[in-house]
């Protein structure tokens, strides 16, 4: 029986093997593989019985058994006996030679059923096999691909039979017609000859170690005639391949003296296929082969076949390798190998035919001749031993060529050679220079495209691995150590490696520091030896120099220093001690910076301060003249590399300043002034920093040398000019003019100020005047930073009053026409800057200057700065980003440089008159019209002022007679359109009320509490927000009132006054303050006026959009309600709706004190509850029906309402109305859900949403939750409102589905936040659960139903009423009364759970009786009554539930499979609470466990997350009750609410407890879950399935006769027709499983 219903499984697998979805056959397949597991031979059985019996079934499916059959017998190779062996391969010798035609994935499947049998019972296939394999009848194509692959699987069982099958097979093989039975023979050919191979290369492990080579000899060669004389020539590419494949391991095999013999033919033919194939890889493995044993019995014919060899395999490298098909790459290899076995056995012909080729014209076959040099170099180095020099000497060519693939493999070539000592031939230092050429390629700044052939090289790559290769050589081959050293250090110096001194240098340094452990450290460099290398001098100069671009060329400037610090010694015996300690400091600075940190002024400054240190350690004239001498020899090597160059001049004025010879120091002044390229900046700039320099310790040689160049031909328009100036055009000259005025600049500032102040105006100024004259930009600048220089000379070299420089004036006057000069429309050069900056240092120095001087100074600079287009106009007009970024950085230095010149200046009046002065010159700019104008003439007023306060010592009380007018000029700016403005005018004002305290007498560090007010209200200026500006301003108007001197008020209202004109209206706000003050004083008799007023107080806020006029406005409102309030609000309420902004602000403005803001409410209010809220209005186009219209009055006063209580003054007076307030809203809330607006109010919402944002929406329902909404916050209920708001309350409350649902949120966030106000609210509600309104009803009763669930009503001894009032609902005409109600006495139990236990019956009976609704059509009572009654279960006496218990749970489990998700959700919840109370029903509710356990497990797939959740819960109550331990923790540790379930291993462990514990259930467990076969949900579907195929993996055998099979197995057959693979994925695991039970 057992044996049948396998077969019978297995038969229902077999069935479905035609399911067309991949992943059910994967499944079937698997579950055949473990039906085999546990039964291998009847599974293999009933698959060989069903495959002889469905004889028809397609092929594809008939591979999905053999697929089985073929892991069935791996995995139990060891358990099968032989009748079964022989029955499996009696099936797939027949299943694989049934068609005769070659159908490959079925006789494939067969073909490896047979070689995984085979392992075990080789001669049982072999004997069923070689039935088959009968002499002079051609097999059938898989019966020879099955003797290959045996031969592979099983070498030592295979190779015995490999005579007699060879005899047999080679009669066949002229018989062989097709190709695809030609391609057969020879895979098997290859195979069996790789078996024999291995089979001897294994003689000691193998059965018969008597089998030797020349057993199989005649019969391969044999095979091989047939093969290269016949097959060979076939036409078929494929075939042509397969013969190759073969022959190369068969060459191995064959007799000696054939092969010999066969070489002359053999070696041509497999050449002559390069010719028909595209795809070589298997040519040339099968070539090497053939080599490899040609060479093995010491063949005499290669010698003959190698020129066409070489001739054909060298293409095949020249050809490059595309490494995306890997089969080339392969090739590659192959083809190497050959040339390595051809170079061992004919070394001096393989490098007569290859380096000819190195001077082709081809690049590819240059390319690939310099890999497979590489390629003998290393891989045949005993041969090539003799050959070096000749090798060396034919690399001569490829190191010219300028190709970056030959440049890349001739790299490759270096690196081999220095490993096997070609580099220490002659000739060796040839391939060094090469390499370190390749270091010294420039990078390509931008990539370009890549070109068609996408193999090319950038000239990057060539570098980065000749840096790679150079490194590599230096550290890791030994051999190498004396080639390199010191030979690398020729190529230090020469320009033309700059870029490879990095590689170099860390080369170089490792070298070195090898040598110095080797103990040569004196005689590290020997130049006796080495004629050619750079000196000491040279090195040490050209290293310091790189290193001033430190990050440059991949941080060259730590490897120079590193090495420079490595050769000390051969630079100077005396320089150990410092450099050990210097150097390292240098290059710690470099490494702890980035090429951003860095400053590049201080990096100079600290190697000019090592040259001097250095300098100084030397202490040898001779030395350091050779030093200077080679210094300057270098200069012009750095034409090209200005940066460099520059630091070199700085070098040489230091070294020129240490050196004793004047002589010397004139000769190479003369010299530099002579060679100096004029036209560069850079070259300029470092010609003069050197004099500069120089002039320290040489002043007067420097300043001879100038006068001598002054003096030359060289500046005079003549025909004997100096000889290097010959033929210079103008404005060469004036360069060469620029260069000198630098020098003379230079010199002034680093020349000792004691001995050059006595120079600057009889030797210095005296040249420099007579260039003033000029329109050259460069000798502009250049005379400007000179006179600069020599002004901070003067400055810095003693005190003012010292020294009159009589040029003064001169110079000042000089410099405004040059900023005259400059254009007002932009500003493209730094004249006007450097200019001012020049003017700074100019006017501290004595004499002062005269009052039209000072006016033309300051006016001149305002004008040039002041009125120059913003730089955001400049940034449009330019594109270019860069010159963008420098234009914003000029316009930004030549602001500070303004300030600069004011501050020195204003210092020289330090008093209220030379303030007034300098403000009567900004005073115009700070009015201006233009933003950017006033923008920076404020910031300028800030500097100024605030440098002022900071200067000022008072020594005397005296009057700041000008303090009004200046803080006039400065305080309407605080409401100005920028807020850069605004923010610099408070600190303007703050300045100035700081200088009048010091001039009262305060002292400068004084803190006035008032005045530092005025920092924080900075903060409200930063926005343009006209409130907080206003607010802002007040506040400031208040701290000047209140600190300005009584003599200065008039002054000051008179000056604001005149600010009313301001283009920006905003200075006109003290006026408005007055006009205010004025009704104060006089309102009281105008209330006849007051409409008219109000009606000219609207059109005046409608004319005017300017914010001091608004706020001004709503005091003056404010002023009159507080004197007629009744006529004030009739005229308020009479505004068209919607309300307009400037109405709204009206409204807004009564809200300021709260008497009056509560006599306003209670107005409003009574005229909200005095009209009916809603009019029904019959709907013509909709038949019968009628809607709803809005009453104007009720919904003027609620906007009005919402407007007072908007404002943040009203909270006082609404807190004091709060219960009225509230309730009354509530009800406008509800009477207006639904409502609609009149007709004429629809039109004018559209046309005033359409000109503009409206205020707000005017519809009914949504104003009233607005209103209601601003009426908590205001009353303190802030927390109330955002609560409701982020719990989405406030939409709920509009919506007339969900209005019910907001209301409960607000009751929520009521009794959490606002519960004393409570009772008062509830006592103005309860009347209205009686009232007609159903609205109003449903709206209390959803409101005492949250209240309810908080204990706050207890506490508020509401609880009895509201409960009462709630039970009295129950029987309420509206379906939601009954069901909010029920809501509300289940909210109890959470509310004030213990009062449940003291009216649980009544409330128990509430909730059955709702259970019981008749009038229930949509399950929403029962719904609410199950959740209710799942709350109320934690809370009441078990006596009270014990009699309703098994009612309840049969009432409810039809709900378990409801298709409403939120009727399954509650079901299950009420189930899992009601499990509590099953101790006195034990059996009886165990009974209703067991039948709902299946539901609730498989609902775990629910498609709804919150029923899973459900279902968690109710597992988890189950578990204790269920009387099995394991399952009980299983079910409160998986099924957690905050933890995911990985559903099929739960299960699993489900089932396994399910059978430990109640193996008699299996039955019923496995009948319920049939009747989920049919469920509408595919996961529940799929789920029920694997629950079954689960239990009965774990049932024991004693109790597997309960389950019904054939019903099983019916329902599990239908179930594999699902139109869901996944439902037919997990019935088909299934089925395998039920093995477990047969």
């Amino acid at each position: 029986m057992m044996e049948s219903r396998i077969k019978r499984l297995a038969t229902t697998l077999m069935d479905a093997t035609t399911d067309k979805d991949p992943l059910v056959q994967e499944q079937i397949y698997n579950a055949l593989c473990y039906l085999g597991e546990s039964e291998p031979e009847e599974i293999l059985n009933s698959c060989d019985e069903y495959l002889r019996q469905h004889d028809k079934l397609a092929y594809p499916h008939r591979v999905i058994i053999l697929k089985a059959m073929e892991t069935v017998v791996k995995n139990n190779i060891a358990l099968l006996d032989k009748s079964t062996a022989k029955v499996v391969i009696f099936l797939a010798s027949n299943e694989m030679t049934k068609s005769k035609e070659v159908i490959r994935d079925w006789q494939q499947a067969a073909s490896n059923v047979l070689v995984a049998v085979g392992q075990r019972f080789i001669n049982k296939v072999m004997e069923e096999v070689l039935t088959k394999f009968q002499p002079g009848i051609l097999p059938h194509y898989f019966v020879m691909q099955t003797f290959a692959n045996l031969s592979v699987s099983n070498v030592f069982g295979m190779v015995p039979f490999l005579n007699s099958i060879l005899g047999t097979m080679l009669p066949m093989l002229g018989m062989a017609k097709q190709d695809h039975m030609k391609s057969v023979f020879c895979y098997a050919l290859q195979h069996f000859s790789e078996s024999i191979q291995e089979y001897l290369a294994n003689l000691d492990k193998a059965p018969d170690p008597t089998v030797r080579k020349d057993t199989f000899s005649n019969e391969i060669f044999s095979a091989y005639e047939v093969l290269f004389n016949s097959w060979l020539q076939h036409r078929e590419a494929k075939l042509r391949l397969a013969v190759v494949e073969a022959m190369g391991p068969m060459s191995y095999l064959m007799p000696s003296e054939k092969l010999e013999e066969q070489l002359p033919k053999l070696i041509p033919g497999i050449l002559a296929l390069y010719k028909k194939h595209t795809e070589a890889f298997y040519i040339s493995k099968s070539l090497c082969q053939i080599l490899e044993a040609s060479v093995n019995i010491g063949s005499r014919s290669l010698d003959v076949q190698l020129d066409s060899l070489l001739g054909t395999l060298h293409p095949q490298i020249c050809a490059p390798a595309d490494p995306s098909v890997p089969l080339t790459v392969k090739n590659h290899t192959e083809v190497l190998r050959c040339f390595t076995v051809l170079a061992c056995s004919f070394p001096d012909r393989v490098l007569a035919f290859l380096l000819p080729k190195l001077e082709s014209s081809n690049e590819r076959t240059r390319v690939g001749t310099l890999l497979i040099m590489r390629q003998i170099i290393n891989s045949a180095p005993s041969q090539m031993e003799i050959k070096k020099p000749f090798i060396l000497s034919s690399m001569k060519l490829p190191l010219q060529d300028s190709n970056n693939k030959v440049k890349r493999a001739v790299v490759q070539v270096i690196s081999a050679m220095a490993h096997h000592g070609y580099l220490e031939q002659p000739g060796g230092e040839a391939m060094m220079e090469f390499l370190v050429r390749q270091c010294a390629l420039p990078s390509d700044a931008q990539p370009k495209k890549q070109p068609p052939d996408a193999d090319d090289l950038t000239s990057d790559s060539v570098q980065s691995i000749s840096v790679n290769t150079l490194f590599l050589l230096s550290t890791t081959v030994d051999r190498m150590n004396n080639v390199l050293w010191p030979y690398l250090l020729e190529f230090v110096t020469p320009i033309q490696f700059t870029n490879a001194l990095t590689p170099l240098c860390k080369s170089l340094m490792y070298l070195a520091m090898k040598k110095q452990e080797e103990g040569e450290n004196a005689s590290l460099i020997r130049y006796d030896l080495n004629a050619n290398l750079p000196s000491p001098y040279a090195l040490t100069t050209r290293l310091l120099v790189v290193s001033s671009q430190p990050y440059v060329g991949d941080c060259r400037g730590t490897a120079a220093l590193r090495l420079l610090n490595v050769l000390h010694y051969s630079v100077h015996p005396t320089l150990d001690q410092l450099w050990s300690k210097k150097v390292p400091l240098l290059v710690e600075h470099i490494e702890e910076n980035t090429e951003k940190s860095l400053s590049q002024k201080e990096w100079e400054e600290k190697l000019l301060l090592f040259l001097q240190e250095t300098l100084a350690a030397v202490s040898d004239n001779t030395w350091i003249c050779h030093f200077v001498t080679e210094m300057c020899r270098q200069l012009n090597s750095y034409n090209g590399f200005p940066l460099e160059k520059n630091f070199l001049y700085k070098c040489i004025g230091t070294t020129l300043g240490a050196c004793t010879s004047k002589d010397l120091v004139q000769k190479q002044l003369q010299e530099l002034l002579e060679t100096a390229r004029y036209h560069e900046e850079a070259e300029r700039e470092g010609l003069a920093s050197c004099f500069g320099i120089c002039a320290i310790n040489h002043l007067e040689e420097t300043l001879a040398k100038l006068e001598d160049f002054v003096r030359s031909d060289v500046f005079k328009k003549s025909v004997g000019l100096f000889s290097i100036f010959k033929d210079r055009s103008d404005n060469e000259v004036e360069k060469v003019k620029s260069t000198l005025i630098l020098c003379y600049g230079y010199v002034a500032m680093y020349a000792p100020k004691e001995l050059v102040l006595s120079r600057i105006e009889a030797d210095i100024l005296k040249n420099i005047f007579q260039y003033f004259n000029t329109k050259d930009l460069t000798l502009k600048l250049c005379l400007i930073r000179s006179i600069c220089m020599i002004s901070q000379a003067i400055y810095k070299g003693v005190k003012c009053g010292d020294f009159i420089f009589s040029r003064k004036a001169e110079l000042v006057a000089q410099m405004v026409e040059f900023i005259k000069a400059e254009p007002l429309e932009t500003m493209r050069t730094p004249v006007r800057q450097r200019a001012m900056i020049t003017c700074t240092y100019l006017v501290i120095l004595e004499p002062h200057l005269s009052d039209p001087d000072r006016t033309e100074l300051i006016d001149t600079c305002l004008a040039s700065v002041l009125a120059l287009p913003p730089l955001e106009l400049v940034k449009e007009r330019d594109e270019n980003g860069g010159n963008a970024l420098h234009k914003e950085m000029l316009y930004g230095d030549t602001i500070s440089a303004l300030k600069d010149l004011l501050k020195r200046l204003l210092q020289r009046n330090l008093t209220p008159h030379g303030l007034q002065d300098m403000f009567a010159h900004l005073g115009p700019w700070i009015k201006s019209n233009k933003e950017h104008e006033r923008q920076r003439a404020v910031e300028v007023s800030a500097a100024l002022l605030d440098f002022y306060l900071s200067k000022l010592n008072v020594s005397t009380v005296i009057p700041f007679y000008n303090l009004g007018v200046l803080i006039a000029l400065f305080s309407p700016r605080c409401s100005d359109s920028l807020a850069s403005v605004r923010q610099h005018a408070v600190d303007c004002v703050y300045c100035l009320l700081y200088i009048q305290l010091c001039y009262e007498g305060f002292a400068r560090d004084h803190r006035d509490e008032m005045v530092e007010g005025l920092k924080a209200l900075k903060k409200g200026l930063e926005e343009p927000d006209f409130t907080v500006l206003f607010h802002t301003c007040n506040n400031i108007a208040m701290v000047i009132g209140k600190r300005v001197p009584p003599d200065q008020l008039m002054s000051l209202l008179l000056a604001m006054f005149e600010g009313l004109a301001d283009p920006d209206k905003n200075c006109s706000r003290a006026a408005t303050v007055m006009i205010n003050s004025l009704l104060k004083e006089r309102g009281g008799v105008l209330q006849e006026k007051v409409p008219d007023i109000m009606s000219i107080i609207h059109s005046k806020l409608e004319e005017v959009d300017e914010e001091h006029i608004r706020k001004a406005a709503q005091q003056t409102v404010y002023i009159l309600a507080s004197q007629h309030k009744s006529v004030v609000v009739s005229s308020l309420l009479g505004s068209s709706l919607p309300f307009d902004s400037h109405t709204c602000t009206m409204w807004r403005s009564l809200a300021t004190e709260p008497t009056l803001t509560s006599q306003i409410l209670e107005q409003l209010l009574e005229k909200v509850n005095r009209d009916v809220p809603y009019k029904e209005s019959k709907c013509f186009l909709l038949g019968s029906g009628s809607e709803r219209i809005a009453t104007p009055l009720p919904l003027a006063a609620t906007c009005a309402l919402y407007e007072i209580m908007s404002a943040p003054e009203s909270g006082a007076a609404v807190l004091g109305l709060y219960p009225p307030l509230f309730v009354t809203l509530l009800l406008r809330v509800s009477c207006t859900v639904g409502v609609q607006l009149p007709k004429n109010l629809q039109s004018r919402e559209r046309r005033s949403s359409s000109h503009g944002p409206a205020p707000r929406s005017l519809h009914p329902c949504s104003c009233a939750v607005e209103t209601l909404k601003v009426m908590l916050a205001r009353g303190g209920s802030e927390e109330v409102a955002r609560a409701v708001g982020s719990a989405g309350g406030w939409e709920l409350m509009v919506s007339p589905e969900r209005h019910h649902d907001g209301i409960a949120v607000l009751a929520g966030a009521m009794a959490r936040h606002a519960g004393p106000r409570l009772p008062l609210i509830v006592k103005n509600l309860i009347p209205t659960l009686s009232g007609v309104f159903d609205s109003q009803r449903i709206t209390t009763t959803a409101f005492f139903a949250e209240l309810l669930n908080s204990n706050v009503v207890n506490d508020l001894i509401l609880l009895e009423t509201m409960m009462d009032n709630m039970t009295g609902r129950q029987k309420d005409t509206c379906l939601l009364v009954r069901m909010l109600a029920l809501r509300g006495l289940g909210n109890i139990a959470s509310g004030s759970p213990e009062k449940v236990r003291k009216h649980g019956a009544k409330l128990l009976a509430s909730m059955v009786n709702g259970m019981d609704d008749k009038d229930d059509p949509h399950n929403l009572i029962a719904l609410e009554a199950m959740s209710s009654l799942s709350k109320l279960l934690d809370h009441v006496e078990e006596r009270d539930i014990q009699s309703m218990l098994l009612h309840i749970a049969i009432r409810i489990r039809p709900f378990f499979d409801s298709e409403q998700p939120d009727l399954r959700q509650s079901s299950i919840v009420l189930f899992g609470n009601l499990t509590k109370f099953s101790e006195g029903n034990c059996e009886v509710f165990f009974e209703q466990i067991l039948n709902g356990l299946v539901t609730l497990l498989l609902h775990l797939q629910d498609p709804k997350p919150e029923v899973v959740k459900a279902c968690k819960f109710a597992l988890r109550m189950c578990g204790p009750n269920m009387g099995c331990e394991g399952l009980c923790d299983m079910f409160l540790n998986h099924l957690r609410e905050d933890r995911s379930l990985h559903y099929g291993e739960f299960m699993n462990n489900v089932c396994k407890h399910l059978m430990q514990s109640y193996p008699e259930m299996l039955n019923r467990l496995i009948l319920t879950n049939l009747f989920y076969f049919k469920s509408n949900w595919v996961d529940i579907r799929a789920a029920a399935p694997m629950f079954i195929g689960f239990l009965v993996l774990h049932v024991d055998e004693d109790h597997c006769q309960q389950v019904d099979l054939d019903q099983l197995i019916s329902a599990l057959n239908l179930l594999l027709k699902d139109p869901v693979p996944a439902v037919r994925v997990k019935v088909a695991e299934t089925l395998g499983r039920l093995v477990r039970i047969l």
